[in-house]
């Protein structure tokens, strides 16, 4: 009914750390040196400020990819944050889970996709507000 779903990916599943390259990166081919090398990053900590109030899910559709949210992405969103128009948001409409950008149009709040072909949703009593999308990770290979 909804064009994405999403999928809650487990806390303990998200990378913890990797090296980090600190320097700028021309479209070229860099040339590491031992200089620019830093301290691992914690990607779970990086990504997500309050684990126990966060969630990470895996987008499944198209809906959203005028806000750069593709199939396949991964979501973090925090329940901590107070959701407010032009937060994109992770909702329950009827029960099902969609992610949506929220806006305010003609005095009343809507879930609006971001791609054409897609129904914006009016925010009414079947609608929850589940959280407010903090961060995004995506694998291109």
């Amino acid at each position: 009914m909804y064009a994405v779903r999403l999928t809650e990916i487990p806390y303990e599943m998200v990378p913890r750390e990797v090296r980090i390259l600190l320097c700028r990166t021309p479209a070229g081919f860099p040339s590491p040196a031992q200089d620019d090398l830093e301290e691992p990053i914690d990607l779970g900590e990086w990504l997500i400020e309050q684990p126990a109030a966060s969630y990470v899910m895996r987008v499944d559709g198209h809906s959203m990819t005028g806000a750069g949210i593709n199939d396949g992405d991964l979501i973090v969103v925090s329940r901590a944050k107070t959701p407010r128009p032009g937060h994109i948001v992770v909702a329950l409409v009827h029960g099902d889970r969609t992610l949506k950008r929220l806006k305010r149009m003609d005095g009343r709040l809507w879930l609006v996709p971001e791609a054409e072909g897609y129904p914006h949703t009016v925010v009414d009593e079947y609608v929850e507000i589940w959280g407010v999308v903090v961060g995004l990770a995506r694998r291109y290979v």
